[in-house]
């Protein structure tokens, strides 16, 4: 009998509405405080930015077309 009554009284402190007003301000001020934290976090420098000069000069070469020599044009001649 203790117990039924215990629960009965704890159902009755969780649904009531000071509980659950505060429960939802705390929540809402948790997100509002991530939100403002994500805005103004510095984004992280990532490790190809910070990459050797040479290690980029080969990434370049290796995108780059390569073109060599021995293609030949055609001229085109007018008479």
């Amino acid at each position: 009998m203790v117990s039924e009554e215990l629960l009965d009284m704890l159902f009755q402190v969780v649904t009531a509405w000071q509980v659950i007003a505060v429960t939802v301000v705390v929540l809402l001020y948790m997100f509002l405080v991530r939100y403002v934290a994500r805005l103004y976090h510095r984004p992280r420098i990532s490790r190809t930015l910070s990459a050797s000069p040479a290690k980029k000069a080969k990434e370049l070469a290796k995108a780059a077309p390569e073109v060599s020599d021995s293609d030949d044009l055609e001229v085109i001649e007018e008479e």
